[in-house]
């Protein structure tokens, strides 16, 4: 709405450093814009400004503080940070008087549309259509019309000139009219207390924040609120989309939105932190050595200390060891206690590891001994420093590191006990680069009955 002599006045404002704050849209953003020394940005309504456009404020200056500002935080800002690249402060605390907003996902019906209408016509309300096409917008206006004629409808959306968009929100403001059907145009910044009820027509095809967003515009002067996400029940929708309406149904109490986020977040993922894509590559690795991974980044830069990675370790045995989905039947248990198992790092850990697994899923069968077997031989190849414990044709391999140097004698003697087998023998050969020294096990059978009467199949 700034006059093109107002817009050049406060360029040139900006350049000089004769303007010490200034307030805008996108417009901020675009290239003639210069700032003599830019040292703070406040972004309201974050989610309304994409990844680019964020990443130009980087260009600006590159000591810039940023501040945002978001009742709905997009997943790749609020996953930088839960990851600790940025600081994240929450306020839950909802205005005073300020009620929950009563939210319905349901299919779309003209019944219900008429009565929600007039049941906030009565109260002397007034109430959003919200109908994101704005090429066929006059027919939800129409169908509206057709539905409560008594009713007072005015349109409004972005694509009209700024100045008739402006004297239809003022009419709407001022009470000249009952229902406004517009565009997701309303979405942030309005604040309109007689407005308590909201219809979004197609909401399965409307972001999570943005369904909560329009959400927040009603129930904004301590009045009882009301929501209608629909969908049209004659076509099919994405799974995402089914889990979106699912989410903003779920969570109807006030302050909410970082909860959202977080659903959001898990729906959509988290994005590439040091790109412009949306995407990522966190499928690939998977989120949780994901995380640590960023986690040990970020900790490095804080402290200036380099990252330790710690010495990985290849077992690959002669036996079949795993959790069977008999012994735990749901995926996501079973992937978490794959999880605890190996992040076990001692024996008392590892004992107290299987007796949880009795405890809870009853006496293991013979694929679960096996892998804990092999834990027991993994922590014991740990501390003897060696990078693998693999087969090779009737050979046991222990490979150890370029820079091992002990008895070789004395390691085979530590494995002994654990390296036995119960039918025929097995030979087992220590390998490092440019030296081999080959053993050959006898059939120990003393300490089977200790390691719970485990069968290490004899390779070859």
């Amino acid at each position: 709405f700034c006059t093109p002599e107002e817009i050049i006045d406060t360029l040139a404002g900006l350049r000089s450093g004769g303007v010490d704050i200034v307030i805008g849209t996108h417009r901020l953003i675009s290239r003639d814009v210069h700032f003599r020394n830019l040292g703070l940005v406040i972004i309201d309504e974050e989610q309304r400004f994409g990844v680019l456009q964020k990443e130009r404020f980087k260009q600006l200056r590159v000591a810039v503080d940023v501040l945002s500002l978001s009742a709905t935080p997009i997943p790749r800002t609020l996953h930088m940070s839960l990851a600790g690249i940025r600081d994240l402060s929450v306020i839950q605390t909802p205005p005073e008087e300020r009620l929950p907003i009563k939210t319905f996902v349901t299919a779309d019906d003209d019944d219900l549309i008429r009565e929600v209408i007039q049941r906030e016509m009565q109260r002397g309300g007034q109430a959003f259509y919200v109908y994101n096409r704005v090429q066929t917008i006059r027919k939800a206006e129409e169908r509206v019309k057709k539905l409560v004629p008594q009713a007072r409808v005015l349109v409004g959306h972005g694509q009209m000139p700024e100045r008739t968009l402006a004297e239809v929100m003022e009419k709407f403001v001022r009470g000249e009219a009952d229902v406004l059907v517009c565009s997701t145009i309303i979405e942030s910044g309005l604040d309109i207390p007689n407005a308590n009820t909201i219809i979004v027509v197609d909401a399965h095809r409307m972001g999570l924040a943005q369904l909560y967003q329009l959400r927040g515009r009603v129930g904004r002067a301590g009045q009882r609120a009301y929501s209608y996400f629909l969908y049209n029940p004659t076509r099919s929708f994405s799974e995402n989309a089914d889990k979106r309406l699912d989410v903003i149904a779920e969570l109807h109490d006030l302050g909410s939105g970082f909860k959202l986020a977080l659903k959001d977040l898990e729906i959509r993922g988290a994005g590439n932190l040091l790109g412009v894509e949306q995407h990522g590559a966190i499928a690939s690795v998977g989120l949780e050595l994901y995380n640590s991974l960023l986690r040990e980044a970020v900790e490095s830069q804080k402290t200036g200390a380099p990252i330790e990675m710690p010495a990985t370790l290849s077992l690959d045995l002669p036996l079949e060891h795993f959790l069977p989905r008999e012994y735990v039947p749901d995926e996501k248990l079973r992937l978490q206690v794959y999880q605890d198992l190996a992040a076990v790092e001692d024996e008392d850990a590892l004992e107290k590891a299987e007796a949880n697994l009795k405890d809870r899923f009853g006496q293991p069968p013979a694929p679960v001994r096996n892998l804990i077997y092999a834990l027991r031989v993994k922590l014991l190849a740990r501390r003897a420093r060696l990078t693998a414990i693999e087969t090779d044709g009737e050979w046991l391999v222990l490979r150890l590191p370029a820079d091992w140097s002990g008895d070789p004698h004395r390691l085979e003697n530590q494995f002994r006990s654990i390296l036995h087998v119960r039918f025929g023998k097995v030979r087992i050969s220590l390998r490092q680069a440019g030296k081999e020294w080959k053993e050959r096990l006898t059939d120990v059978l003393g300490e089977i009955e200790r390691l719970g009467n485990l069968a290490v199949a004899a390779a070859g």
